[in-house]
């Protein structure tokens, strides 16, 4: 088979455990472009985000950002999808949050929305102490978010929440699951992601596809926890990380070696470029 998109998942698969892509991935992906292959970041991060890493690699690649609710082809200003969340949705899922005591927060394409600043989720997005300038992503504080969305009426693409209490987490999840208008997914051991109905990064993948003229099994996708695995579905061959969650092993044809030991330039190299 010979393939001609690449989707990447970022942090876990593409992005090493200091938030850096490695010498080897970067001159691995050089050499996609080469071979005149498209490579596509499928993130759950930001669109800002993406952008920042795709324009570092000094590529045009095309994003999925947000778990497919905006689709990229080459930029901000070059969107060919978006599917942000209803209004009065993103107040239910505040109301839930807040009745649960969940920490949570949401994003529209440049800006995290929370009621704290954590420093937890804010290192995700520092590869160095200036990255988050660079990455022009701004951390807005908001004192009532439910006013914010009513006075605003912002764009949302996904909320994200974040609970070390497994059993907590498990149960809140169940309680996402009545609200109607919404998808659920997870992109770590910790959290639970809520978007638009019928977005995910195999939906914001197949739009891709059809946009680029590439059939779906011609595509390999890359990634390494549960929203992959939408990509995982529509790809021709779906490639977990060693590093990955167990979910995501479960539903890849092959396992590749683990981000810190550039799991996916040998893929790459193997699978696609026939090194």
């Amino acid at each position: 088979m010979k393939y001609k998109l690449i989707a990447i998942d970022m942090d876990g698969t593409l992005l090493n455990s200091q938030n850096k892509i490695s010498k080897r991935n970067i001159e691995t992906l050089y050499k996609v472009i080469e071979k005149e292959m498209y490579v596509a970041l499928s993130t759950g991060r930001i669109l800002k985000s993406a952008l920042y890493y795709s324009r570092s690699l000094q590529l045009s690649s095309s994003i999925v950002a947000c778990n497919g609710a905006v689709v990229s082809l080459n930029g901000e200003r070059d969107i060919l999808y978006e599917n942000a969340l209803d209004i009065e949705i993103a107040e239910n899922l505040i109301r839930l949050a807040e009745k649960n005591h969940i920490y949570y927060h949401f994003y529209d394409m440049d800006t995290f929305y929370s009621r704290i600043l954590d420093e937890d989720v804010v290192k995700n997005y520092r590869v160095n102490k200036n990255s988050l300038n660079e990455q022009q992503i701004k951390f807005k504080v908001l004192n009532d978010p439910l006013k914010f969305l009513n006075d605003q009426v912002p764009k949302i693409y996904k909320f994200v929440f974040i609970e070390e209490d497994k059993d907590k987490l498990v149960n809140f999840r169940e309680s996402l699951k009545q609200i109607e208008g919404i998808d659920i997914s997870s992109s770590w051991y910790n959290n639970v992601e809520a978007m638009s109905k019928g977005v995910s990064k195999g939906e914001g993948l197949k739009r891709l596809c059809k946009r680029l003229n590439i059939e779906t099994s011609q595509v390999i996708a890359i990634g390494d926890n549960e929203n992959d695995i939408s990509m995982f579905q529509v790809a021709g061959l779906a490639i977990a990380m060693e590093n990955g969650d167990d979910i995501a092993k479960e539903h890849s044809h092959v396992i590749t070696d683990t981000n810190d030991e550039d799991g996916v330039s040998k893929a790459i190299e193997k699978y696609a470029l026939n090194v």
